[in-house]
């Protein structure tokens, strides 16, 4: 019999806050965490906001000397892995380091530091690049640092799935506890590249709202008026366990991972498949994996851009798999309020789906002003929703066509 899996811990680093209470909290109070870029004169972009992280103080949490061998997106995938950690009770002995790992993604890595030292390499010299260089932006650096930090000897990974990350790393860690490779996997993803280079990058692909004079209006998923998406930074990560680990241990469970799909549209680099088929059928896989038909759903926490071609083939693909019963679903996008995170997208949309399900609110959409005809599922616009999901699917879908679903059921404990 297939080893159930649950979730037991949550830790998060958002544009909204530092940890998991706040980000939460502002998620359902509808506030934006969109703003003006001040990590760098931004006055000669055409795209000029972000969700940056606000008050992150990686000195004081890893120490200056340490902290400054880290990368901005490893500070916070160990910031969010600690929260994790915490809040799942997870106490390290010998035996319980050899049955624990990690998998934790990114889909650009340490941009950043590249950048810094190639600077550094032009205008001072080879001997003024980091001997820390390589270290710090290795897309496996967050996955390495968390098994350094607690002395974890199981399956410790990086995947990079563009925006679907978060999820793949979510959804394999699940895959290795079923197959009996760990007890426990601390998994998620992370991302902080707001820089010139990628700012510029995404504008001129004709991905990024340029909604300068208005940032907390500019992520408008499934809008009428949305214009793309907005670059944010953060991370989110989720310990997950076998259920006999977790029960054994005592542990309060969140949520069980009931199914996880993982497909490629095979269509485009970049751009989604007309129609959603790459995505129904990860959506279907997940399902079927879980043995569940489409109506148990409840909520689905939508991979919900903004950017025009996303939004009307995600709903596409909600149509496809869910017929009828799609308008009795409640939509929502966390992007709407933290921007996109990118490889850590689907984590900290995950970890939205376990908060769902613990409290009985749904999130809302918000900046939804004007219905698109062509997305015309109900989005939870503007304000939050007391609804009591039991099931919940949450979609990420990526450059290079590659999809992920995970699907959560709510935990009764007397399941």
């Amino acid at each position: 019999m297939e080893r159930r899996v649950v979730i037991t811990g949550l830790g998060a680093v958002t544009p909204l806050g530092n940890d998991v209470a706040t980000t939460w909290r502002l998620l359902l109070d509808g506030r934006s965490g969109i703003g003006p870029i001040s990590y760098f004169d931004a006055s000669d972009l055409p795209v000029r906001i972000a969700g940056e992280v606000k008050r992150f103080d990686g000195d004081g949490l890893f120490g200056r000397r340490e902290a400054r061998r880290m990368d901005q997106f490893t500070q916070f995938a160990l910031a969010a892995a600690r929260e994790a950690v915490t809040d799942a009770g997870l106490v390290f002995d010998d035996g319980l380091k050899r049955e624990t790992g990690a998998l934790i993604g990114t889909a650009i890595g340490g941009m950043v530091t590249l950048l810094e030292n190639y600077d550094a390499l032009k205008t001072a010299g080879a001997r003024r690049v980091s001997p820390f260089m390589v270290p710090m932006m290795m897309p496996n650096a967050p996955s390495g640092n968390v098994a350094i930090e607690y002395g974890l000897r199981g399956p410790n990974l990086a995947i990079g799935t563009a925006c679907a990350t978060g999820s793949h790393a979510i959804g394999e860690s699940a895959a290795i506890i079923q197959r009996g490779d760990a007890q426990v996997m601390i998994a998620g993803g992370a991302e902080a590249i707001i820089s010139p280079v990628a700012v510029a990058a995404f504008t001129n692909m004709g991905a990024l709202s340029t909604r300068n004079e208005e940032p907390t209006r500019a992520s408008r998923p499934f809008e009428a008026d949305r214009d793309g998406f907005v670059m944010s930074e953060g991370a989110a990560v989720l310990v997950i366990e076998s259920l006999e680990c977790a029960q054994r241990r005592g542990a309060r469970i969140y949520a069980e991972l009931r199914g996880y799909g993982a497909t490629a549209d095979a269509f485009h680099i970049t751009a989604p498949e007309e129609g959603g088929i790459g995505a129904s059928l990860a959506i279907q896989a997940a399902l079927e994996r879980a043995g569940l038909p489409p109506t148990a759903v409840d909520y689905i926490n939508a991979h919900g851009t903004g950017t025009p071609l996303n939004d009307r083939t995600e709903t596409q693909a909600i149509r496809r798999v869910f017929g009828s019963h799609a308008d009795r679903l409640a939509v929502s996008s966390t992007k709407s309020m933290l921007g996109h995170l990118l490889g850590a997208g689907g984590a900290i949309e995950a970890l939205a789906c376990v908060k769902s399900l613990e409290t009985g609110w749904i999130h809302p959409t918000i900046n939804y002003d004007r219905p698109d005809p062509e997305c015309d599922l109900d989005f939870v616009p503007n304000v939050p929703r007391r609804a009591q999901p039991r099931i919940a699917l949450s979609n990420s879908f990526g450059f290079g066509g590659h999809n992920g679903c995970l699907l959560f059921e709510r935990w009764e404990a007397d399941v």
